[in-house]
């Protein structure tokens, strides 16, 4: 009986780490397990029928525009730097 509930408890823990786009931190937080656990555990189920299509391809785009909202806010702070630098030049 616990082992069954400790199958069921890796499988919730890869379809939340799967989709709802929280870092392996935060679930490794949240569930209070170690930080490589996570890994670990996606890496064993992730294939798996834990997520359906359904889900995944949500938690695929939502990674993707994650991704690139990292990138955009990288492209701006840089231009802000240089924008201060070019203002600062001025007399």
């Amino acid at each position: 009986m616990g082992t069954a509930r400790a199958g069921e408890f890796r499988r919730d823990a890869v379809r939340i780490a799967l989709t709802r786009g929280l870092s392996r931190r935060q679930i490794a937080d949240d569930l209070g397990i170690g930080m490589s656990t996570p890994n670990k555990w996606i890496t064993t189920h992730g294939d798996t029928d834990v997520v359906s299509n359904e889900d995944r391809e949500p938690a695929l785009e939502n990674d993707r525009l994650r991704r690139e909202k990292r990138i955009l806010r990288e492209e701006r702070d840089i231009l802000e730097k240089a924008t201060q630098f070019v203002a600062s030049l001025k007399p």
